[in-house]
């Protein structure tokens, strides 16, 4: 099957290494796309709540799949998020067409865009994070629950359901009040002169122009949401932005016999023990 020509494409919050993380499907849309960037905005890897008993195949497919990108020579950005933030002391990694960083601005036909994760903005974060990272372990669970809970129904014929979209259904709008999240994002990039403002971070899919708080101008806010509910990616062709959602329907039958995943670099998983590395990670920032 040919593969879809983008020009950009922004994921976040994908959270590999969770229960939550919807790998496969991530991997099947990483699969059909030739992007001539990719931008990795945040929660990428979950290391805060990284167990080496939890690491599937699927899981070391995605990052095989990111590093086949960066091995044609396509652009790879890497910006960290709170759940990788033990990455951080390491930004500015520079490695041929992969870059590490905390933010990064670039030059979009002619326009500026901002791109970071959006953590700073969130109160929780900034006050709290033991309690931030006890909601993490918290919303884990939950969807193990629901995982168990939706097993149940479709054995029974019934419709499944999710937990944590009904809890955020309650207290999502709450939360967006109190951190104004997205205003906040919009007011920064006005006084930057921005054309984009992107993040991730609020798991929310969104594109749509924001007007500053003193009316000083606008910048269009941009979110690609996330892979553990939404399964959703930002995707600029033909110099539009457009929200990708996954729908399984779009693909066909898999055929597992296909693999090819693997980078040019030959046994990628001798050469790169990713969960060693993440559990060193995990353990230095306790």
């Amino acid at each position: 099957m040919a593969k879809r020509e983008v020009d950009i494409v922004v994921i976040s919050d994908v959270h590999l290494g969770t229960y939550g993380c919807h790998a496969k499907e991530l991997l099947k849309y990483l699969k059909s796309i030739k992007p001539k960037m990719l931008v990795l905005n945040g929660d990428i890897i979950d290391i805060w709540q990284f167990s080496k008993s939890y690491w599937p195949e699927t899981h070391m497919k995605v990052v095989r799949r990111i590093m086949k990108f960066i091995t044609e020579g396509i652009p790879v950005y890497y910006l960290t998020g709170n759940h990788d933030e033990m990455l951080r002391k390491f930004t500015d990694f520079d490695l041929g067409t992969f870059q590490l960083l905390n933010k990064v601005v670039l030059n979009i036909d002619g326009k500026k865009a901002w791109i970071f994760h959006g953590d700073v903005f969130d109160v929780t974060m900034q006050h709290s994070k033991w309690l931030a990272k006890l909601g993490a372990v918290g919303y884990d669970t939950l969807i193990i629950l629901n995982s168990f809970t939706n097993w149940l129904l479709t054995a029974m014929g019934r419709q499944k359901m999710s937990f944590s979209q009904k809890i955020k259904a309650k207290f999502k709008d709450a939360v967006k009040f109190i951190n104004h999240f997205e205003q906040t994002a919009a007011d920064l990039a006005v006084d930057k002169q921005y054309d984009y403002v992107i993040c991730g971070h609020i798991h929310h899919a969104e594109i749509r122009e924001v007007h500053a708080t003193d009316g000083s101008g606008s910048v269009l806010y941009l979110n690609s949401g996330d892979w553990v509910e939404s399964l959703t990616a930002l995707e600029y062709h033909n110099k539009s932005w457009t929200v990708y959602k996954y729908h399984p329907e779009q693909f066909g039958a898999e055929n597992e016999a296909e693999d090819d995943d693997k980078t040019d670099a030959e046994d990628l998983d001798a050469k790169l023990d990713v969960k060693t590395l993440l559990e060193r990670f995990r353990q230095e920032s306790h």
